[in-house]
């Protein structure tokens, strides 16, 4: 087939969900786009790790290119998303316009303040590379700081961080936090001591890790609370100003902020004129497209989808692998016969949950494989193992490996370098 007749795949982001396409669909009679403003994917889990000097960024980061080096087909932009057309088949960047006839949209979402913005100015959130580096430095900064510090209550202060969400991403971030003070940075200061420094974990509900089923919330609370963090559920934050948490009528000085309480899809999705959730999220089809517009799909953490089971589908890597996969052959299978076919005839996406895990420190977890549900050191070897899979390349796997290791046995962290 001459290349003035191929089909031209679009693919906004190279997240889980848009790197997962391009790995999968092999068509050799098309032309694959893959744009993103970053040029690596980022596995965003271990994102904790690298903000508390756990790993450093290359070990849970790799080149887009080098991942798909080899696809003579695929073609890799580095380049911002300003506009998309629907009704034009087109996307536009800042350096270029992208023309397709398939669109796959995998463009991830970003923290959410829930109508509270202002507060961005006063937290450090956590959802890339250049955040988590941000949290690194303000941290170690802060201690330094603190040591050298003459006024108790500002010392204090400085030893103070607060973690707001009890979610994964703030337990993990919490535990990570506690571990740090209490014991990688035990006898490396003089004049303060970082067993003293006091984390607070802040939850709107009743309980953290709200998803998963009795009694591992239970779990995980006296597992958090064991490595010395202070959980606080029930009151959600009324304000947040600079160094200051307002939270059941209780004001909490801190000197670092930490935010991890939700997301929303990118505001990209707003041009569109598909219907949105609260979060903006894309209301997609059964079969992942967009409604009205067939030959595009939106997936991974800007979709909204309630699946065959009748259940929202989460915004998780697995649910952003499975639709990926489940798109490639929607798309395979319509390039091959020539035909585009209408959403309703298309193959429903079904979500399989393998199952949920949230690390909460050093070999304290929970985890819940269906009927199975695990705590402490047998949840966190599973934690372990299933996130050395999914990271992408094999060197990665092994020098992370190595490191956790390391960490494990002498509680040592290497990469706590402060950067300008």
């Amino acid at each position: 087939m001459g290349s003035s007749t191929k089909k031209k795949i679009l693919v906004l982001g190279g997240g889980f969900a848009g790197l997962e396409f391009c790995r999968r669909f092999k068509d050799e009679d098309t032309s694959i786009m893959l744009v993103d403003k970053k040029n690596h994917h980022l596995f965003q889990p271990l994102l904790y790790q690298v903000a508390t000097s756990g790993l450093s960024a290359p070990q849970i980061a790799q080149p887009l290119r080098g991942i798909l080096r080899g696809r003579d087909q695929l073609t890799t932009y580095l380049d911002e998303i300003q506009e998309i057309s629907l009704e034009g088949k087109f996307a536009k960047g800042k350096n270029r316009i992208y023309e397709y006839d398939y669109l796959v949209l995998g463009l991830g979402a970003k923290t959410s303040y829930f109508g509270n913005d202002h507060w961005a100015e006063h937290t450090h959130g956590l959802k890339t590379l250049n955040d988590a580096l941000g949290i690194r430095n303000h941290v170690l900064r802060s201690l330094e700081m603190a040591e050298m510090e003459t006024d108790s209550e500002k010392q204090k202060r400085l030893m103070t961080f607060i973690v707001v969400g009890g979610g994964p991403t703030g337990v993990e971030m919490a535990g990570a936090l506690a571990e740090l003070g209490r014991h990688v940075l035990n006898r490396n200061f003089r004049h303060i001591d970082p067993k003293n420094v006091r984390v607070i974990l802040v939850e709107g509900s009743d309980k953290i890790l709200g998803n998963y089923s009795d009694p591992l919330p239970a779990s995980a609370q006296k597992q958090i609370e064991k490595l010395g963090v202070e959980v606080r559920c029930g009151n959600m934050v009324e304000d947040i100003r600079a160094g200051e948490l307002d939270v059941g009528g209780e004001t909490i000085y801190a000197g670092t902020i930490i935010w991890g309480a939700g997301v929303e899809a990118v505001p990209l999705t707003k041009q569109l004129g598909a219907p949105l959730d609260r979060a903006g999220r894309i209301k997609v089809c059964p079969d992942c497209s967009i409604p009205g517009h067939p030959e595009a799909f939106a997936i991974g953490d800007i979709a909204h989808l309630v699946d065959t089971k009748g259940k929202p589908v989460p915004g998780v890597s697995p649910a952003a692998l499975q639709m990926a996969k489940h798109i490639s052959k929607i798309i395979a299978k319509e390039i091959e016969t020539g035909q585009m076919r209408k959403p309703e005839e298309r193959k429903a996406f079904t979500y399989f949950n393998k199952g949920n895990m949230a690390t909460i420190g050093r070999s304290k977890a929970i985890a819940e494989i269906g009927k199975l549900k695990m705590s402490g050191m047998p949840a966190w070897m599973a934690w372990l193992v299933v996130h050395l899979i999914f990271l992408v390349g094999f060197r990665n796997r092994i020098v992370v490996l190595l490191d956790w290791f390391y960490s494990y046995i002498n509680y040592r962290r290497s990469a706590r370098i402060i950067f300008e």
